[in-house]
């Protein structure tokens, strides 16, 4: 028989240095209007030259752990969800639990995109659920700063930096996490990648002279994908657990455009009161903008326990993927 399972922690760690519409005005032909009304986006964190994805999955990992009342040594398995990893190898969990002093810890990353933390949360709870470990650390982090062109204007406003985790522990019966699920197609994986870095595409000079070292994306597909994408997948993680859009008290979608998530609110007839968002602060941090959200909308009292939580997201690969959640007693 399988155990609840449920969020005990929440901890965010973001860059210092703010990067503003008006700032990218002197960096590439655009303007803050055109960015402010086709994506909401305002502003977003940039971390500096030294700065990697284990060291901002560190400090949301340290800010979780003490939320939750845990010794790193008391945690069993960090999965870091991430498209920016330090390096190719070794994975940015085994750097994390190295920093965190972790030492009991399994540690491997999970590369999905935009989507990396719902799936985190999917195959983390498993482990929970089925009893084999009792405490497991979730880490979404991105420095997407370091992927991007910056002669780009399409992709460059976009994007921002910053890590977000989660500790995961026995639950109540009846609280913690009440579904999941998950999608993928691959023939759509040409839409959002990082040509460039891997076996398909070494880095050489003739690779980086083509620039395909930098993120590239065919945004009106994407788009198209994610508006019709995030509501079915929101109604089928509801369905699993037997619930409806009228039970939804908070959505917290992945923060990647204004209009998808006006479209997916629109479709659960969720008003702005129902629905998380910050985007206007940090634009699309990939795997690190559910988890930011989340604990920023339980710090803020907009999620309290009891209360049903629809979290929800799409990216690369093409994934996505969602879950329900009824909040326990967690407080920041």
């Amino acid at each position: 028989m399988s155990r609840a399972v449920g969020i005990t922690g929440l901890g965010v760690a973001l860059p210092e240095r703010v990067l503003t519409n008006k700032d990218l005005e002197k960096m590439v032909e655009t303007s803050d209007e055109w960015i402010t009304q086709r994506t909401g986006i305002r502003e977003r964190r940039v971390a500096d030259d030294y700065t990697a994805a284990s060291d901002l999955g560190t400090v949301a990992a340290r800010r979780a752990l003490a939320v939750a009342g845990l010794d790193p040594a008391d945690v069993e398995l960090i999965v870091v969800a991430t498209v920016t990893p330090d390096m190719m190898f070794p994975a940015t969990a085994c750097l994390v639990q190295a920093n965190l002093g972790a030492v009991k810890a399994a540690a491997f990353d999970l590369e999905a995109g935009c989507t990396g933390f719902i799936y985190a949360l999917a195959v983390g709870s498993q482990f929970v659920a089925s009893g084999v470990y009792d405490n497991v650390l979730i880490i979404g982090a991105e420095t997407l700063s370091k992927i991007v062109d910056w002669t780009d204007r399409g992709t460059c406003v976009l994007l921002g930096d910053g890590a977000g985790a989660a500790v995961l522990q026995p639950a109540r019966a009846g609280e913690g996490i009440l579904s999941f699920y998950l999608g993928a197609d691959g023939n759509g994986g040409d839409l959002l990648k990082l040509p460039a870095g891997g076996s398909r595409i070494p880095i050489t000079h003739q690779a980086i002279d083509d620039r395909l070292h930098y993120l590239k994306m065919n945004g009106n597909e994407v788009y198209k994908f994610a508006v019709k994408t995030m509501g079915e997948a929101a109604q089928q993680a509801l369905e699993k657990c037997g619930l409806g859009k009228e039970d939804i008290d908070v959505l917290v979608p992945h923060q990647a455009n204004m209009r998808i998530i006006r479209s997916a609110a629109k479709r659960f007839g969720l008003p702005p009161e129902k629905v998380i968002t910050n985007l206007d602060r940090y634009g699309n941090m990939s795997a690190a903008s559910i988890p930011v959200a989340l604990e920023e909308a339980v710090k803020d009292g907009r999620i309290n326990p009891g209360d049903i939580v629809l979290l929800v997201g799409f990216g690369a690969g093409l994934t996505w993927g969602a879950s329900v959640v009824r909040w326990g007693e967690l407080t920041l």
